[in-house]
């Protein structure tokens, strides 16, 4: 018997997109951390958290993906700052949703 697809809107696909990036507590921490920032360099992430630095990139790599987040490269360093309009179309998206319960 054939498998029914579900059409997912391209709204419930971001607001997935974003749930998931925001899935880890070291995810969110690292994007309240970058919200009191103009920007700030790897290093400065690796210091406020207990975890190695390549863990650390790991999560900014999936907040990047998610359009959470931006990176500048400025060798030898990337320097990372939150994506102001895909944050407040993050927040706007959860609150709606959240609402319409």
């Amino acid at each position: 018997m054939p498998t029914k697809t579900v059409p997912y809107t391209a709204g419930q696909e971001r607001i997935a997109r974003y749930a998931k990036a925001l899935s880890h507590p070291a995810r969110v921490y690292i994007l309240r951390f970058l919200d009191k920032q103009c920007a700030c360099y790897v290093g400065n992430i690796v210091e406020e958290l207990p975890m190695a630095q390549s863990s650390v990139s790991q999560h900014l790599k999936e907040l990047k993906n998610a359009g959470l987040i931006q990176g500048t490269v400025e060798p030898p360093k990337v320097k990372y700052c939150i994506n102001r309009e895909n944050w407040r179309e993050a927040r706007a998206m959860f609150a709606a949703f959240f609402e319409e319960g």
